[in-house]
């Protein structure tokens, strides 16, 4: 075969790009979809994959701050020496949908007893995002992250694929818990049961 009848090579660049878009596409596709039969067949399961971590084994605590959709600063040190419950979601996310209730009910239930929750939105602009709240009655504040800053300070902890996620800090701010995929309303509340009782 002669040069001139070659088909032109693509270029690295070009290749880069495409492998870059194919993993941005199945990233945003793991929840931005209604992909709820494989969120219960266990990819990232209906109930949530859940992780309890001994006093002793926890890691640093965790540091981040942000403005809320509601234009307050919130900062996750503002919190030490109460449980800090953090979700990580986005308005179009299936299981996000499903556990939005369930979240605001626990939040009003332990709200008098040292327990703050907090959303973290890895997606929306505040139109969509406060839509969501205000048609699930979300009353605990949530911090725009579309620019992953703070799920850079939530890595090793929280999966960029697993949304939603939840974490349960203890009162120097440790991971104590975590529930990677949609919440069971009881396993959430045994878990902030005990890490009030430490």
């Amino acid at each position: 075969m002669s040069a001139q009848s070659r088909p032109p090579r693509p270029s690295r660049r070009g290749l880069l790009g495409a492998a870059g878009a194919a993993s941005t596409a199945l990233l945003l596709a793991a929840c931005g979809a209604d992909t709820s039969g494989r969120y219960e067949s266990g990819y990232v399961s209906g109930d949530g994959v859940t992780t309890e971590i001994a006093p002793a084994e926890r890691d640093e605590p965790l540091e981040f701050s942000g403005e809320t959709f509601d234009g307050e600063d919130f900062s996750s040190a503002d919190h030490r020496g109460e449980l800090l419950v953090v979700n990580v979601w986005y308005a179009s996310c299936p299981p996000c949908r499903k556990e939005a209730p369930d979240l605001q009910a626990i939040h009003e239930e332990y709200a008098d007893q040292g327990v703050s929750f907090v959303g973290i939105n890895v997606r929306d602009s505040a139109g969509p995002a406060k839509a969501f709240e205000e048609s699930y009655g979300i009353t605990y504040p949530s911090l725009p992250d579309r620019d992953a800053e703070i799920m850079y300070e939530l890595r090793g902890q929280v999966a960029p694929n697993a949304v939603p996620s939840t974490l349960v800090l203890d009162r120097e701010g440790r991971v104590a818990a975590r529930i990677s995929g949609g919440i069971d309303p009881s396993t959430l509340r045994s878990m902030i049961d005990k890490v009030l009782d430490e």
